[in-house]
């Protein structure tokens, strides 16, 4: 008989005896019982199987708080949760059977996707405090409107942080790139589209070997710039145009051959035409939309067309008269930025609603999208602020430091980033209309504008590409992990989990990425905000969660792949 006030809790050589304070109310003793039992070390410490509702399976842990949720009816893939990517989530109160720390974990669910997305996928479970950058978020990426890119699909990311200070790292420049101005993900790859200048300076694009190290993947076409970059039907796309480097206020290309023109990657070198469009001078935003893929002009005059994976092309309407941009899928629909105007459009079924000009007068144009916290946010030039869309009206998020134009803007690791012009300064925001300046990334001398055009997530790094020097930089912040390919649609199992200083993924049961940073192990995760399942510093997810599962250790790869071969 063991003695009052004392636990069984499991270690290397079995049970031992500890301490447990007498005067706690009985449920949180229970529970604490429960959680130094060899029974809970061994299987999850709380379950939520998201069958009919948001309650725990694991006794005495907390069970969730529902918001706009729905739930499936039995079926062949088995009763789930559906997330609606607009506001449903689960809320769950902190408790100690969630506490971290600086303790090894593991996260397994079943995640299901649809093949065609009109939204970001968003975030699988987070518990992050935004204001300490404190907690974990393991989300599903799907980025648009990042100037003119599309430029992260379908990828898995998993991260944590304790408030940590990122860590900055040049990439070289690929070629003689004046800068690069499209970037994406694909196949395990990133690849950059540059502007080049001189009489024959040709856009070309680049494969990342590592710091310094760029692959040439050839030019597609013989117009100065590639820029803009998707994947669409399997294969990396991307689009020409002579991209005039007087707006800028460099000297312009003596490149004249214009672009407009849309290819696919065959691989090496090899670049296949898709469509060609005469009157286009350059290709502005390319987005996959729906299955669709949508190109607009950069230049006058302005065009939208639609693309299917049949071949078949249409021209689409442009609002007013006027170019759209940057080109975003949020909430079901097609966003673009003005390019004629500070303002925002937002693509109906029967055509363009102006959602009006953002923020002051000064503002001139609008040139990238990103979500934050479930909510659009648009870079603005000529008053280099940030400002979110709340359903009705584009509030101000907060001018960053003295510049004029915000350009790439992306959310790491739970943080919302964004680059400038014109000393090419990077920012992240501190909360409510705070901007804190973290590194000027191009300090060319002699010039009137530097900017820090566009950015791609990469090997758990956030990339972004400057001019006129060309680099490209990356940063890391926290310890952060990322399948860089396309995670399959359907139902999939994913694990996610953290070991000392090392972050693991899975995916149906197979390792898929490792990411190790010295250090990270003392990571204390612990904050007192409440666990989030659909939802995060990023976007609500939109698909169906089931069995989400989250245990205090590390569990090996035997058990993941016993978990994901489970039967529904």
């Amino acid at each position: 008989m063991r003695e009052a006030g004392t636990a069984l809790a499991s270690g290397g050589q079995g049970a031992k005896l500890v301490p447990v304070k007498p005067n706690l109310p009985f449920p949180r003793a229970l529970l604490l019982l429960f959680l130094a039992s060899p029974l809970a070390a061994a299987g999850p410490a709380s379950h939520w199987p998201l069958a009919r509702d948001t309650r725990n399976a694991v006794p005495g842990a907390p069970h969730g708080e529902t918001s706009n949720l729905s739930f499936a009816p039995d079926g062949s893939v088995g009763p789930h949760a559906r997330f609606d990517g607009r506001a449903a989530q689960v809320r769950i109160p902190a408790s100690p059977a969630l506490t971290i720390g600086q303790s090894d974990f593991t996260l397994t669910l079943r995640v299901h996707t649809a093949a065609e997305l009109d939204d970001d996928l968003g975030d699988l479970v987070s518990h992050y405090d935004s204001g300490t950058r404190t907690g974990f978020t393991l989300a599903l990426r799907h980025a648009s409107g990042v100037t003119h890119s599309q430029p992260n699909h379908r990828q898995l990311q998993f991260g944590i942080d304790a408030g940590s200070e990122p860590e900055f790292r040049d990439e070289g420049r690929p070629g003689t790139a004046i800068f690069g101005q499209s970037m994406a993900v694909h196949a395990g790859s990133l690849y950059v589209g540059t502007c080049e200048s001189g009489p024959n300076g040709t856009g070309r694009v680049f494969r990342y070997l590592g710091p310094g190290r760029w692959e040439d993947c050839g030019a597609p076409d013989r117009a100065n710039s590639i820029t803009a970059m998707t994947v669409w039907n399997g294969h990396l796309v991307v689009g020409s145009g002579k991209y005039r480097l007087g707006g800028s206020a460099l000297k312009e290309s003596e490149n004249p051959h214009l672009g407009g023109r849309i290819y696919r990657h065959l691989g090496g070198q090899s670049w296949e035409l898709i469509r060609h469009f005469p009157a286009m001078e350059s290709v502005g935003g390319l987005l996959v939309h729906r299955g669709a893929l949508h190109v607009g002009s950069l230049y006058r005059p302005a065009a939208f067309w639609r693309g299917t994976t049949d071949g078949r092309w249409e021209e689409l309407s442009v609002p007013g008269g006027k170019r759209v941009e940057a080109l975003a899928s949020f909430n079901g629909q097609i966003w673009a930025t003005g390019y004629d105007e500070g303002h925002v459009y937002r693509r109906e079924v029967a055509g363009w609603t102006d959602l009006g000009r953002v923020g002051e007068p000064e503002n001139t144009q609008t040139y990238a999208f990103t979500v934050h916290a479930g909510r659009l946010q648009v870079a603005t030039w000529r008053t280099g602020k940030v400002f979110e869309w709340d359903g009705a009206a584009w509030l101000d998020r907060g001018r960053l430091g003295s510049e004029l134009e915000v350009m790439g803007m992306m959310v790491h690791n739970g943080a919302l980033y964004a680059g400038t012009l014109p000393l090419a300064q990077l920012y992240r925001h501190e909360g409510g209309g705070d901007w804190r300046l973290l590194r000027q990334l191009d300090t060319t001398p002699d010039v009137q504008y530097r900017r820090v055009w566009t950015m791609a997530e990469y090997q758990g790094r956030l990339f972004a590409t400057t001019l006129p020097s060309g680099h490209v930089w990356s940063l890391r912040a926290g310890a952060t992990v990322s399948w860089d390919h396309e995670l399959p649609s359907g139902w999939r199992h994913i694990a996610a989990q953290r070991e000392g200083d090392t972050l693991r993924l899975w995916v149906d049961g197979e390792k898929v990425a490792e990411s190790r940073r010295p250090g990270a192990e003392r990571f204390n995760l612990s904050h007192a905000g409440p666990w989030k399942i659909g939802a995060g510093p990023g976007d609500f997810f939109n698909g169906g969660l089931a069995d989400v599962r989250y245990y205090r250790r590390a569990l090996g790869a035997d058990e993941i792949r016993a978990i994901a071969r489970e039967p529904r």
